[in-house]
C-alpha cells in the first residue's frame, strides 16, 4: 500500500519537473541550466520540510513517501544534473560547469537545512 504514495507523489513530481525546468530555461538566455538547478534547489526544500515535520510528530510517514520519496524524487533529477555538467565541460563552459557543481550542492544543502529549521520553527 505504501507505493501507492510514492506513485502519486511520482505522478506529480515529474511533470512538474519538466514543466519547471522548461518554464525557467525559456527565460534565461545562457548555457547553464537554471531550470534544472531550480528544481533541485525547490526540491531540497520540500524534502527538508517534510522530514522535518515527520521528525517533529506533525506529519505521517504516508506524506513522507507522498511528497518526500514520491513528489521529491521525481521532481529532482542528480541524473540531468550530472549530464549538464559534462556536456557544459565539453563544450568549453567549464567555468559554468563548476559553478553548476560548486551551487547545485550549497544550494541544495542550503535548502534542506532552511527547510529542516522551517519545519522546527513551525512544529517545535
Amino acid at each position: 500500500m505504501n507505493w501507492l504514495f510514492v506513485v502519486a507523489g511520482a505522478m506529480v513530481g515529474a511533470p512538474l519537473r519538466f514543466l519547471t525546468d522548461r518554464f525557467v530555461q525559456s527565460r534565461h538566455d545562457t548555457v547553464f541550466p537554471w531550470g534544472t538547478f531550480v528544481v533541485n534547489v525547490a526540491g531540497s526544500l520540500v524534502l527538508g520540510l517534510v522530514t522535518g515535520a515527520v521528525a517533529a510528530g506533525a506529519a505521517s510517514s504516508h506524506l513522507y513517501l507522498l511528497l518526500g520519496t514520491g513528489l521529491c524524487g521525481a521532481l529532482t533529477t542528480y541524473s540531468t544534473f550530472s549530464y549538464e555538467t559534462l556536456r557544459l565541460a565539453a563544450d568549453g563552459a567549464r567555468r559554468h560547469a563548476v559553478a553548476n557543481v560548486v551551487a547545485s550542492v550549497a544550494a541544495g544543502l542550503g535548502a534542506v537545512f532552511a527547510g529542516v529549521v522551517l519545519a522546527r520553527t513551525l512544529w517545535p
